[in-house]
């Protein structure tokens, strides 16, 4: 599961987004207008559906799916230009899709600035007008510098799978002994409850490492991604790691009567632990009780340290901090599973 998980998932979760159905209203047909529409689409973001002189024939486009956005571009939109150096348009966006809504949008408002850009150079050269103080900022992407989405989501979607295997697995095991009867026969052998518990732990802590290192092998095969921090600093933490989630999962099934029981408990802990965990969202744009609820969320951590060591090639000493908290939900989550464990002498 894990494998065919990391080789699907990554191609899906895109933050990029292209191919916005764009249709254009030109009331102007003039030289200007005809540039900035070729500009638009020379991007490779949009593709250009419609091209019509009515806005409703436009909008009506929209309402058939068959348009993201509408670009109006009004009539004397050249002789604006010229003639008062300023010129408005219209964007209707369709955000029944609101991520796509919002990049759409973000999108053409950036190829249109940079289109203003042009021409306003151009009559500086011309000479247009008077040559101004013209400022140009040039961005330098650290960590990423390529932006490669799957360099940002591959080491987050190893985090979810190894979580949601551990959990998982313990959280319907001791839930097994229960329904077949076996936990009986262990309740009465003299073996101590942190016996148990330790018993049921240590085999999933292992298959754990194994879907972390399947994970680093196809991350490193399938998408080129090699740690720029050391492999002994991610196997640290996640050792860690698994501490804490193994022994979440075993008290999930300490609590639970049947596997049915537990599975339910597992799916809704991990759905609000994966939608808080900042992988699909920024923590920094959640409001604040959701941030609040992040700081007791483990694969908050996780996620956070492998960007960090695979991006950034942060050290045992960067991740300090972030250790620390895990060892501490490991203890708290695994002392709760072995007092909540009845065992009946």
């Amino acid at each position: 599961m894990p494998v065919v998980q990391l080789l699907l998932l990554p191609w899906a979760a895109d933050y990029e987004i292209k191919h916005i159905k764009l249709a254009v209203a030109d009331h102007d047909h003039s030289e200007y207008a005809r540039q900035l529409i070729q500009k638009i689409t020379a991007s490779g973001y949009f593709n250009l559906t419609t091209y019509t002189a009515s806005y409703q024939d436009a909008l009506l486009e929209v309402e058939k799916d068959q348009a993201d956005l509408v670009l109006e571009i009004p009539r004397g939109f050249e002789k604006d230009l010229i003639s008062e150096s300023k010129a408005q348009l219209f964007m209707a966006i369709n955000a029944i899709n609101g991520v796509k809504a919002n990049l759409g949008g973000a999108y053409l408002r950036s190829i249109i600035q940079d289109y203003n850009s042009t021409v306003r150079t151009e009559w500086i050269q011309s000479p247009r007008f008077s040559p101004e103080v013209h400022i140009n900022v040039v961005p330098t992407t650290w960590y990423n510098p390529l932006m490669n989405y799957k360099y940002f989501m591959v080491p987050g979607i190893i985090v979810l799978l190894i979580t949601m295997v551990g959990s998982n697995l313990t959280a319907i095991n001791i839930v097994k002994e229960k329904e077949i009867g076996t936990i009986e026969q262990i309740n009465v052998t003299p073996i101590k409850k942190y016996h148990f518990i330790l018993g049921k732990l240590i085999p999933f802590w292992v298959i754990g490492l194994l879907v972390l290192s399947i994970g680093l092998f196809i991350a490193w095969i399938f998408y080129g991604i090699v740690p720029a921090g050391s492999f002994i600093t991610i196997y640290v933490f996640g050792a860690v790691y698994l501490l804490a989630v193994l022994g979440l999962g075993l008290l999930l099934s300490t609590v639970s009567s049947t596997q049915q029981q537990a599975m339910l408990f597992s799916f809704f802990l991990m759905m609000i632990m994966i939608l808080l965990g900042g992988l699909y969202t920024s923590i920094d744009s959640m409001p604040a009780w959701a941030q609040w609820i992040t700081k007791f969320n483990p694969i908050t951590y996780f996620i956070d340290v492998m960007r960090m060591v695979v991006l950034k090639g942060s050290s045992l000493f960067d991740i300090r901090l972030q250790l620390l908290k895990i060892f501490g939900f490991a203890v708290v989550f695994n002392g709760w599973a072995i007092l909540n464990y009845k065992k009946r002498s």
